[in-house]
C-alpha cells in the first residue's frame, strides 16, 4: 500500500506559480509511476501530468503543456508538481496517484484545493 498526502495548495492570482508537493509513505515510489490529477466543481476528475517510474516518459494534458511540470525526488519519497502561468480555468481539487504504469493508477491522495482567481 502507497499513502499519499498532498501539500502546497492555496490561492493564487492569475499569471502566478503554485508548486504541490506529495509525500508518499508505505513503499518508495521509486517503483511506481506518479500523476497529478485535478477535478473542478461540477466536472469530472481529469488527468493533468504523469511521470512512469523510470522517468523517460511524462504525459501531459494539452491544457497544461508548457506550464505545468512534475518531478519525483526518490531519496525524499516526494512527487512535485509546478503549476507556471495559472489561470481560472486551474482552478480544481488536485489529488496525487501512483500506479504500477502511466496508464493505471492504483492509489490516491486526498487532494488539495487549487483556486485561481481573475
Amino acid at each position: 500500500q502507497v499513502q499519499l498526502v498532498e501539500s502546497g495548495g492555496g490561492l493564487v492570482q492569475a499569471g502566478g506559480s503554485l508548486r504541490l508537493s506529495c509525500a508518499a509513505s508505505g513503499r518508495t515510489i521509486s517503483n511506481y509511476a506518479m500523476g497529478w490529477f485535478r477535478q473542478a466543481p461540477g466536472k469530472e476528475r481529469e488527468f493533468v501530468i504523469g511521470k512512469s517510474a523510470s522517468g523517460t516518459r511524462t504525459d501531459y494534458a494539452d491544457s497544461v503543456k508548457g506550464r505545468f511540470a512534475i518531478s519525483r525526488d526518490n531519496f525524499k519519497n516526494t512527487v512535485y508538481l509546478q503549476m507556471n502561468s495559472l489561470k481560472p480555468d486551474d482552478t480544481a481539487v488536485y489529488y496525487c496517484a501512483a500506479g504500477l504504469t502511466v496508464d493505471r493508477y492504483n492509489y490516491w491522495g486526498q487532494g488539495t484545493q487549487v483556486t485561481v482567481s481573475s
